[in-house]
């Protein structure tokens, strides 16, 4: 997809980022866009709900790329949108997380590197990654139903903090995830699981079951440190229970990846992965997918992504 050669291209730009710091990140996106002679559809709605549903309007006349502009819940949106179709997925990371975009090396902090990130790779192929297809059953309709992911999906403490976040109205941003985190260390407990990795059963008790295509969750947490979007498998990682104090010892170890040198921390590889355990939710990407159990596949090169620039 060369730059001289004026591209269709589908913009959709994060809700929540209509004010504060993000606020002026999509209209640069699209005035760089447009003046490469792009033409550019320009997709901002006030509600996550209402763009989803232009976006998939959009991409319903194939157009060169959709390009998401904000955190892992918009890289979120594009995977479930683009998973096994032809259009490529571009990122303007400007949200809190971004933990796709760090995966896949493009700038994160710097808007104006993303942007001409994004420009150079406009003019390779698009780079194809595997996703991951979750079958699950819809907490809402009691339907089985399918959700992908790109990064990571997990199913325990940080879950259940998730879960305890998402009910907070106070604080914001990050600070709100670590009150939920001291609030739910307070009842930090065993859960049982039973896994299922490529038709080899085991039935442990841990603090934390993650299944990563790529490395980080939660802005920076390398909780698969070496996982790869492109070889083909996960990496499953099981945290053994711990006391408050070895997880307080161990949590900021994972920001450098070197959790995985603890004993207590096991990591495996596998194309697919049944999780069960009670009362516990499954995060993908940072979203909430629903209640264990979920029975997870790599999909190999089922995602084409614009990051080779």
């Amino acid at each position: 997809m060369p730059t001289s050669t004026p591209l269709t291209i589908v913009v959709a730009i994060n809700p929540s980022a209509s004010f504060g710091k993000s606020r002026n990140v999509g209209p640069a996106v699209v005035r760089r866009l447009r003046d490469l002679g792009h033409t550019v559809t320009s997709l901002s709605e006030p509600s996550f709900e209402r763009l989803r549903a232009a976006a998939t309007a959009a991409i319903a006349d194939a157009p060169d790329a959709l390009v998401v502009v904000g955190g892992d819940g918009m890289v979120s949106m594009g995977v479930n949108l683009l998973a096994q179709s032809s259009v490529p997925l571009g990122i303007i990371p400007s949200g809190t997380g971004n933990d796709m975009a760090r995966g896949l090396g493009l700038p994160v902090g710097d808007t104006a590197a993303a942007i001409e990130a994004l420009v150079r790779a406009l003019a390779l192929p698009p780079r194809p990654i595997d996703a991951g297809r979750i079958r699950h059953t819809d907490d809402a309709t009691g339907k089985t139903a399918t959700t992908w992911f790109a990064c990571v999906l997990s199913a325990g403490f940080d879950a259940i903090v998730n879960e305890r976040a998402n009910r907070l109205r106070r604080p914001r941003g990050k600070s709100r995830y670590l009150v939920a985190l001291v609030i739910e260390l307070a009842r930090l407990r065993p859960i049982r699981y039973r896994l299922v990795l490529d038709g080899v059963e085991t039935v442990t008790d841990a603090a934390l079951v993650a299944v990563g295509n790529n490395q980080s969750i939660g802005g920076g947490m390398r909780v698969t440190p070496d996982a790869l979007v492109d070889d083909g498998l996960f990496d499953v990682l099981v945290v053994t229970p711990l006391s408050r104090v070895a997880f307080m010892r161990v949590f900021p170890r994972v920001f450098a990846g070197t959790h995985v040198t603890d004993p207590r921390v096991s990591i495996r590889r596998a194309k697919r992965v049944r999780i069960e355990a009670d009362g516990v939710a499954a995060y993908a990407d940072g979203e909430r997918v629903s209640l264990l159990p979920v029975d997870i596949e790599i999909v190999p090169g089922a995602l084409r992504v614009l990051a080779g620039g």
